[in-house]
């Protein structure tokens, strides 16, 4: 990834009338920021309650933990059955299938058997050894073969049995909501984040970009393996050295490869991106651990970039 200090006019100091603020609260089982610069006159408590309806929407809408959410309301569903759900939600499900298109079925969000089988649905990481097996064992179908939206209509259907799982995207487009909140309060300031995933936009105040640390992936201790300096866009990180399950005294990683039915291997231990949007920066991330150098030209094609990280440092 390129790292390269941006450069941009730096003014003596920040333009008058702005103010650093910071807020943050709880979403989907982590936490998620904003630290921008507003206005003395702009109404900071508008700001923080639409910040906080934002992620509960994406939440309410996409999480797989909550048996409420639309998404889970779709999985009880019968196939060949069409269901009508929120644009945001058939939104993100369109992102997904695209990718897993171009990818081969490397990105995959019909993954919710493999992610339950391995354990990774709750907090206990318990793989369950009949269904590892017996999944391993089968032929899949990446989603894109087994789901059909209609935008227009504002509704899905499955043409196969298929459970949906968005966690590898819906963190990203949940960042990618905090940033389009702040831009309609007409904030041009701003670093957003939930977990290890950012968009920023316009730098700093004073002209100078955002610096964001990037982990080392040493799961026995947190160190920054780099830092990149982000005016606009996002980043997002993908890694399989803390969330991990146990089966056959083997240890394996929570991050699924949809064709083999398996974790991935270990040959690569995070992954980087940096792209225009957060969800695309998610989705991808998940894509590069399992393709791995495969990735590069389909990189190189959509003016993305990564950075690999293996338990010695960055590739």
């Amino acid at each position: 990834m390129r790292t390269e200090p941006v450069r941009h006019p730096v003014p003596a100091e920040p333009p008058a009338g702005l103010r650093r603020v910071a807020i943050n609260g709880p979403t989907m089982g982590t936490r998620y920021s904003a630290v921008f610069y507003a206005p003395a006159a702009v109404d900071l408590d508008a700001i923080g309650q639409a910040l906080a309806e934002a992620v509960t929407e994406v939440d309410s809408q996409m999480s797989t933990w909550k048996p409420d959410s639309d998404l889970m309301r779709f999985n009880r569903a019968a196939v060949g059955t069409w269901v009508a759900l929120p644009d945001r939600l058939l939104a993100v499900i369109e992102a997904g299938l695209e990718i897993g298109r171009v990818t081969d079925g490397a990105f995959d969000i019909g993954v919710l058997d493999l992610v339950q089988a391995w354990g990774f649905n709750d907090h206990r990481h318990v793989p369950d050894p009949a269904a590892t097996r017996r999944l391993a064992a089968t032929a899949r179908r990446p989603a894109h073969e087994r789901l059909e939206l209609d935008r227009r209509a504002g509704r899905a259907i499955k043409h196969a049995p298929i459970g949906i799982d968005l966690s590898g995207i819906a963190k990203g487009y949940g960042v990618d909501r905090l940033a389009e909140t702040l831009a309609g309060f007409g904030i041009e300031h701003y670093l957003v984040s939930i977990d290890g995933e950012l968009r920023a936009a316009g730098g700093k105040a004073d002209g100078t970009p955002w610096r964001v640390a990037v982990e080392q992936p040493d799961p026995a201790r947190r160190d920054v393996a780099g830092v990149v300096e982000l005016a606009e866009g996002a980043l997002a990180t993908s890694g399989n050295y803390r969330h991990r399950a146990t089966l056959d005294g083997r240890s394996f990683s929570h991050t699924m490869d949809p064709r083999t039915g398996r974790p991935v291997s270990d040959l690569v231990s995070s992954v980087t991106i940096r792209a225009p949007t957060c969800m695309v920066a998610d989705a991808w991330a998940s894509a590069v651990m399992v393709m791995g150098e495969a990735a590069n030209a389909l990189l190189v094609e959509r003016g993305l970039s990564a950075m690999t990280m293996g338990a010695a440092g960055a590739q």
